[in-house]
Parts: structure tokens; sequence; C-alpha cells
């Protein structure tokens, strides 16, 4: 009996201390696993916090920005205003010299360097304005066959004086896109100008336009001189241009009415071949 006492005391306390040694391992676990849980917290936390400071960082950046935009946007108007009446009084100067006297001659052509340098920076800041100013879109079902043959017949005698042989081949089915017509006739018309330009000895314009599931692709394809490639990631920058004399906001302005449209102009190039200006818009 008590031998039985013993064996039942030892293997009382053997369990007790097996149930004591796993609520310790339990114990154990629960503690790192709490801890683990901590930091995952703790990190968790701080990147919310780094993504609030980003967040709050950017709000505060597009806030400047609009209110640089607002102030430089006024200030274009009010250099625009005084700059129209010194076109006017230079054109009424120009009228009342005589041509036929040397003296007046020479300062009837310095006047008309200052009228057009005048003129460019009036363009120039229509262009800024246009470019900063808010674009609204008035979208409408369009058939993009109709709008590009409507291009093409417009563009076609600028085409000819330039020798420059311009092609459309419209789809059969018909390309409905709900957009700004207005606009994108704007973009399309500015990349094929670009393109007559970079063809000064003649060549080939090519427009073509398709449906690839949800989304329309437009391209303008020309086979004039190409972009440099240290070149092509910038064009789309506003105020970068390599033409002697332009704004620079010409592209920069087509990708925004673009992506207002939730669409990208892209550009593949290679010099000497030509260039692909491709618009993607959504269907």
């Amino acid at each position: 009996m008590n031998h039985f006492l013993a064996g039942l005391l030892i293997g009382f306390v053997v369990s007790v201390v097996a149930w004591l040694w796993m609520g310790s391992a339990i114990l154990q676990r629960m503690k790192r696993h709490r801890l683990r849980m901590g930091r995952a917290l703790g990190r968790i936390r701080a990147a919310a916090q780094r993504r609030t400071a980003r967040m709050q960082a950017r709000a505060e950046s597009s806030q400047r920005l609009a209110e640089i935009g607002t102030l430089t946007g006024g200030l274009a108007h009010e250099i625009k205003n005084p700059l129209s009446t010194v076109l006017l009084n230079l054109q009424l100067l120009q009228e009342e010299l005589n041509v036929d006297d040397p003296v007046q001659k020479r300062i009837a052509a310095r006047l008309g360097t200052v009228t057009r340098e005048a003129s460019r920076l009036r363009d120039i800041l229509d262009d800024f304005l246009k470019f900063a100013g808010k674009i609204e879109l008035r979208r409408e079902p369009t058939d993009l066959n109709v709008l590009l043959e409507e291009l093409v017949d417009f563009f076609a005698p600028q085409a000819q004086l330039s020798r420059v042989q311009l092609r459309f081949n419209p789809r059969a089915e018909t390309l409905k896109v709900n957009l700004d017509p207005r606009l994108i006739k704007q973009t399309i018309l500015n990349l094929m100008i670009n393109a007559l330009q970079a063809m000064p000895n003649g060549g080939e314009l090519i427009l073509s336009a398709e449906r690839n599931g949800n989304e329309v692709f437009i391209d303008v394809i020309d086979t004039g001189s190409g972009i440099a490639p240290d070149a092509v990631d910038k064009i789309f920058q506003a105020y970068y241009s390599t033409k002697k004399g332009g704004t620079g906001l010409g592209l920069a302005m087509s990708q925004r009415i673009v992506q207002e449209h939730g669409g990208q102009l892209t550009v593949s190039s290679e010099q000497g071949k030509g260039s692909d200006f491709k618009i993607r818009l959504p269907a």
C-alpha cells in the first residue's frame, strides 16, 4: 500500500512538473509572439507615419504648385496686356516712317526686329496660359476614323507644299471613343506639324488607328530625321525644345491632354529613319 501511495505521489508530482513545464513553455512562446507582434505593429505604425508624412508633404507641394500656377498665370496676364499695347504702338510707328529715307529705313528695320521679338514673347505667354490653365474635357462619342479623315483633308495642302506624302488607311470597324474631339484634334495636329518639321526634304507621314482590347491606339509616324537618344526622355518636358524659336510647350501640352483623357503619349524613334508618336486611350 505504501508503495502504491508512493508511486501515486511520484506520478502526481511528475504530472505537475510536466504541466508547469508545458505552461512555462506556452507562456514563453506567447511572450515571444507578443514581442514579435509588438515589433510588427511598431513597423506598421512607423510605415504608416512615413506614408502619412509623404502624403502630407505631397499635398503641401501640390498646394504650393497650385498657388505658384495661379500667381504665374496672373503675372502672365499682367504682362500680356501691356505687351499688346507695345506691339500696337510699334506697328503704328513703323507705318509713320518713310522707308525711302535711309535713316528712317534703318529705324524701321530695328523696329521690325523689336516687333518680331515682342510677338514671339506674346506667343510664349499664350502657350503658357494654355498649358497652366485648367483643362475641361467635353467628351462625346467620336469615331476616330472620321476624326483622322478630317485632319488629313485639312492638312493635305500643307503636306503637299512640303513634298510630304500623307497616308491614312481607315479601319473597316468603327472606332468609337468617348473623348473631347477638339482637344484630341489639337494634339494630333501638333504631332503632324512636328513630323512635317522633321522632314525638310520631304518624306512620308502616316496616320493609323486601331483597337486592342479595352484600348485604342493612334500612331503618327514620320520618315524624318528622328530624335537623338538623349533627347527622347526630355521632349515631353515643359520648355524643352530642339527647334530654334520653339516654346517647348507643344509636346508637353499634347501629353497633358492625353493624360487628362486617362491615356498616355509615348514615342519611339531612330535617328535617320523617323519617329512614331503613339497615343493610347481607354476605349
